[in-house]
């Protein structure tokens, strides 16, 4: 039986690389992406291919949609289809609105959202070729109700939610499952900017008194990209009992 073939969109590090070797441990074949780590992403398929499996590396910006549908024929040349799509490529930006020039917004919902447009809209025919496919879509609390100094990524992440649960409806009948994950405090280099003092505090809010760990939001992906049949169209909050 040929192995099942899984795309992580932003994988060169933290909760993207985490995914991808979950699922290469579990065996399937596994491409990866990031924008502008080309050391990182080759280190991380370098990891990947160690659990004798093929890994594909594609450096380009998922945002764009030609580069995306140069990936998508990649997929199709070496793989011949797609079974999982996990939708993590992104970017933070923490700064008052005011502040935020009209570029920057364009660059944050093309990097967080528009990717997830653009994958998706490639993924479909070839899942619905297959009569089946899961997509995971990673998302955050933020999406959920919004954080001071963070709209234009809360604004993205609220975003997938209603994506997720949109195109989940779309796609049952197909029997192709949608779910996104919405990411409490993950120890990433996301929260690196964060003094000590602020750290603390935040983990103080956090009735689990921890940040979360790249590999269980891994787990909870592979799950969604594994299992069930039936689950879809739910934005499942990964948070330690935060929001």
């Amino acid at each position: 039986m040929a192995k099942k073939a899984v795309l992580v969109t932003g994988a060169s590090r933290g909760i993207g690389k985490a995914i991808a070797v979950k699922f290469a441990k579990k065996g399937y074949n596994v491409i990866i992406n990031c924008a502008h780590r080309e050391q990182e992403l080759m280190q991380a398929k370098k990891e990947i291919e160690s659990y004798q499996v093929s890994c594909s590396a594609f450096l380009g910006d998922m945002g764009d949609f030609t580069q995306c549908e140069q990936l998508y024929q990649m997929i199709r040349k070496q793989y011949g289809t797609l079974d999982v799509l996990v939708n993590n490529a992104g970017l933070d930006y923490i700064r008052l609105l005011p502040d935020m020039s009209p570029e920057d917004w364009d660059r944050i919902i093309r990097t967080n959202l528009t990717s997830v447009f653009n994958c998706c809209k490639l993924a479909i025919p070839m899942m619905l070729a297959n009569g089946q496919g899961k997509i995971v879509n990673i998302s955050s609390v933020w999406g959920v109700t919004g954080a001071s100094c963070e709209v234009a990524y809360s604004a993205t992440k609220g975003g997938i939610n209603a994506f997720t649960k949109a195109l989940a409806k779309e796609l049952a009948p197909s029997n192709i499952q949608v779910n996104a994950i919405a990411c409490g405090a993950i120890d990433t280099e996301m929260n690196q900017w964060m003094e000590e003092d602020e750290l603390i505090h935040l983990v103080e809010e956090i009735p689990t008194g921890r940040l979360g760990r790249a590999e269980e939001v891994a787990d909870l992906a592979y799950h969604l990209g594994y299992k069930s049949s039936y689950l879809t169209g739910q934005v499942i909050g990964l948070d330690g009992g935060w929001i």
